[in-house]
């Protein structure tokens, strides 16, 4: 009696994101690569609605910052001294580095760890993660994937609110200059691109937060732990580098230099405090990158 074969069933990935059968060999075809692609997870998590509430929210709050200026009168903090927020109705220059300075020490913190910390446990928490490794998604490419898209989604939201507020400001208090606290200003041409740098540094600044978001989130399966942790985290950085008491130590955290930005807002940029700044922010952030890569690589995946 003749017997007809039994059809070949394709390896899935193992902890290791490699084929798991006992030859370890993929099915034929197989392309690691073309798994997960960064535009169908870039689609998937643009059609989220927590991304159109928050690229909603980002757009709005510089119209509520114009709103509390014509209410309040000209802005100013009441010290005495001298700063940004002076001058934010001089130019909309002046109103975009304003809506910048307000913002980056918490409001911008918040969607980057959004991004970054609900990306892998969504997965898990809708039980969903063991089927999109069963694809099979090699295990690093999915993080890769997963963080490359939240990176990007965290610069664009970055970028976005300064921007309105520069399009709102320019309408509301015309072209001109950037007015500086001193009493100097920069012309329009060279703030934009002051401020281009302003930004670009406020990103890598946030590098930590979303360095750590990713971590957390992928050794929990709910969202909210891992978006609120980072976010707590950060925080408390925040409380840390407020203790004087610190004296030097405050130089190895984070938010120690994350106004380091404002440095450009000077008739000449300095640099010193921006690179130190960058050296680290992304020294912190390789290595939460590395300690997500490491875990996930051998977490045993039930959800």
């Amino acid at each position: 009696m003749s017997t007809v074969p039994a059809a070949p069933v394709p390896d899935l990935p193992g902890p290791a994101g490699g084929p798991a059968g006992s030859g370890g060999i993929a099915a034929p075809g197989y392309r690691p690569g073309r798994t997960l692609r960064l535009r169908v997870e870039a689609r998937r998590q643009l059609r989220r609605r927590r991304t159109l509430v928050v690229g909603g929210l980002l757009v709005l709050l510089p119209f509520v910052l114009m709103a509390a200026f014509a209410i309040g009168g000209t802005p100013g903090d009441g010290s005495g001294t001298p700063t940004l927020i002076d001058t934010a109705t001089s130019s909309g220059a002046n109103f975009a580095a304003t809506s910048l300075f307000v913002s980056a020490g918490f409001v911008l913190v918040v969607p980057v760890a959004l991004f970054c910390g609900d990306t892998v446990a969504s997965e898990a928490g809708w039980s969903s993660l063991r089927y999109l490794l069963a694809a099979p998604v090699p295990r690093a490419r999915l993080l890769a994937v997963k963080l490359t898209v939240a990176l990007g989604f965290s610069a664009v939201a970055l970028v976005l609110l300064p921007l309105v507020a520069f399009v709102a400001g320019t309408a509301a208090y015309g072209w001109g200059d950037l007015e500086l606290p001193t009493g100097d200003s920069v012309p329009a041409g060279t703030a934009l691109t002051r401020l281009a740098i302003s930004v670009a540094y406020v990103f890598v600044s946030q590098l930590v937060t979303a360095a750590l978001a990713f971590w957390l989130s992928t050794v929990t399966d709910a969202p909210l732990g891992a978006v609120g942790g980072a976010v707590g985290l950060t925080i408390v950085g925040n409380v840390l580098d407020a203790v004087t008491a610190l004296h030097r130590w405050r130089d190895a955290l984070p938010a120690h230099w994350q106004f380091a930005w404002l440095d450009t807002m000077q008739p000449v940029t300095e640099w010193t405090g921006m690179i130190e700044g960058t050296s680290i922010s992304v020294s912190y952030a390789v290595v939460f990158a590395a300690l997500a890569f490491r875990g996930f690589r051998t977490k045993d995946i039930v959800s």
